[in-house]
């Protein structure tokens, strides 16, 4: 089985995609000649010509907007969105066309479109380049929601929401595109959407966590490994979310410590903190605690390393469920 960094298995997914259903097509600012910003669309103009791997103008409402056209005419567009922060000008065609199109028709129209985006900081990038926005999309409704963890994953999740017959968001941490190489299957490879994976088997109390916290979550786990047993959850499906798998995890250690790099004030760890309570009120041991990012715009470089998650603030969070 080959490895690949993420962001390679990313440009593989595209590949196999694009060579399995003529019908699906890229577009978006940089993605043809240059290959994108981070290269995940390298290579796609020259194999499969400049009418499936579209160079836009820099628009980001212009790009959705033109994927919903070609949805309409029976195409499955894949939109880059270039940065997390650069989406918010489509949120429009998002929110008003893009999750409706299903109960406007009555369900007449599948309205295959996926919309990919790199999200998330520790990359050293100005303001505008490392937010973390997938509250705004899970809270839309007629749009799933997906982030991978690692290269596999990104494949997998990337081929299933192309054949997603509704429009999926993949948010793809940025931090981890070129961190690590992994196994990933060569040829078609769908992970499917709505399914949790359990990262490290523990008894004693669960991190929660999805995209760039699942490696931080794993390195908590290695730190507290000496009289912890830890847990780690990674989501993978923002929505739908696997609830099954949330609930079972936590049934099994009583604690759950839920991690994000989203600001606090109705993240997304929110919904999950709340499905836990309302539906495992019994199983816990001890209050459900949070890890975030703070209700701040995203800094500047110079003190990120402040803003983000730590391996030291989830586990201190561990301990003090632990004392609790």
């Amino acid at each position: 089985m080959p490895e690949r960094l993420l962001v390679e298995a990313v440009n593989d997914a595209l590949h196999v995609e694009m060579e399995r259903d003529p019908s699906v097509l890229v577009l978006g600012e940089d993605v043809g000649l240059l290959g994108g910003v981070f290269r995940a669309t390298a290579g796609l103009q020259e194999r499969f010509g400049h009418e499936r791997c579209i160079d836009t103008p820099l628009a980001e409402a212009g790009i959705l907007g033109t994927a919903i056209g070609l949805c309409m005419a029976g195409w499955r567009p894949v939109c880059e969105m270039q940065y997390d922060a650069f989406s918010y000008p489509a949120l429009d065609q998002l929110i008003n066309h893009v999750g409706r199109y299903r109960w406007r028709t009555r369900g007449k129209m599948a309205f295959p479109l996926v919309i990919r985006m790199p999200y998330g900081g520790g990359v050293r990038a100005p303001e505008l380049h490392d937010d973390s926005p997938e509250t705004y999309y899970v809270h839309t409704p007629g749009v799933k929601v997906a982030i991978p963890s690692n290269p596999a994953d990104a494949k997998g999740l990337l081929a299933a929401a192309i054949r997603d017959p509704d429009p999926v968001v993949v948010f793809e941490p940025k931090l981890h595109y070129r961190t690590a190489k992994t196994e990933v299957p060569a040829g078609e490879h769908v992970v499917p959407l709505g399914a949790a994976r359990v990262v490290r088997e523990g008894t004693d109390v669960t991190l929660v966590a999805y995209g760039a916290m699942v490696p931080l979550a794993g390195k908590a786990a290695d730190a507290l490994a000496d009289d912890v047993s830890v847990e780690v959850l990674d989501l993978r499906t923002l929505k739908p979310l696997d609830e099954g798998s949330l609930l079972g995890s936590v049934r099994k250690t009583g604690r759950a410590v839920l991690v994000q790099e989203a600001p606090r004030t109705c993240g997304y760890m929110a919904e999950v903190a709340a499905v836990l309570a309302e539906k495992a009120i019994y199983d816990l041991q001890g209050p459900v605690l949070r890890v975030t990012g703070y209700d701040v715009p995203y800094p500047y470089w110079q003190i990120e390393d402040a803003y983000m998650p730590s391996v030291e603030r989830v586990v201190d969070a561990v301990r003090r469920l632990l004392s609790a």
